[in-house]
């Protein structure tokens, strides 16, 4: 589990494409406090430590996980969105993010508001029920608040603040973006199914 509260920005150091992909990445983290097997999520998506280095971390990506995320579009200089999982005790700063990716939504409109940036994102036709004015998502790992819905569409605002610590101080017009929906949005419009 995470809170979608971005941690450090990551570089990617090497790609190994075997079937599945293999991704060093460059971290600030102290990976002596990190171990094999440990989660990271790696622009919104949960994924396994499986090797380490002095200032890098390896993960294994899927065939599937790279058919359902941005992931394939990772190469080297890339930079990454990271959040270590969340530890008993830990701050809540975001919301429960699992770091499972629904799918993609796509970026059609970035426009600047004073020092902030409205970007509106178009959710997959069968994702957007669940994102609601006010409510969470979590995009590239990122927990963020809808402020307006319009169909498919929806709005976020960026403080300068998140796109100086995130990837976010360079999003485009055509982004392809890692999509989790808020886990309580899923479960009430489950519970609606069955009313």
């Amino acid at each position: 589990m995470f809170t979608g509260i971005i941690t450090d920005v990551g570089r990617i150091r090497g790609i190994e494409r075997r079937g599945d992909l293999r991704a060093r990445i460059a971290t600030g983290y102290d990976t002596g406090g990190i171990e094999i097997g440990a989660s990271i999520a790696c622009d919104g998506v949960c994924l396994t430590v499986v090797d380490l280095g002095d200032d890098w971390f390896a993960v294994d990506v899927s065939a599937e996980t790279l058919s359902k995320t941005n992931l394939d579009a990772w190469a080297e200089g890339s930079r990454v969105n990271l959040e270590r999982s969340l530890k008993v005790g830990d701050e809540l700063g975001g919301h429960i993010v699992a770091g499972h990716v629904d799918g993609l939504a796509e970026v059609v409109a970035v426009t600047d508001e004073g020092d902030s940036t409205r970007v509106t994102l178009r959710a997959p036709e069968p994702l957007a029920k669940f994102i609601a004015p006010k409510g969470s998502v979590a995009l590239n790992g990122t927990s963020l608040t809808v402020n307006e819905v319009a169909g498919r569409d929806f709005g976020i605002n960026f403080i300068p603040h998140t796109k100086e610590v995130t990837t976010w101080g360079a999003v485009r017009v055509g982004d392809r973006v890692n999509l989790e929906i808020d886990t309580l949005a899923r479960y009430v419009a489950r519970l609606q199914e069955w009313g």
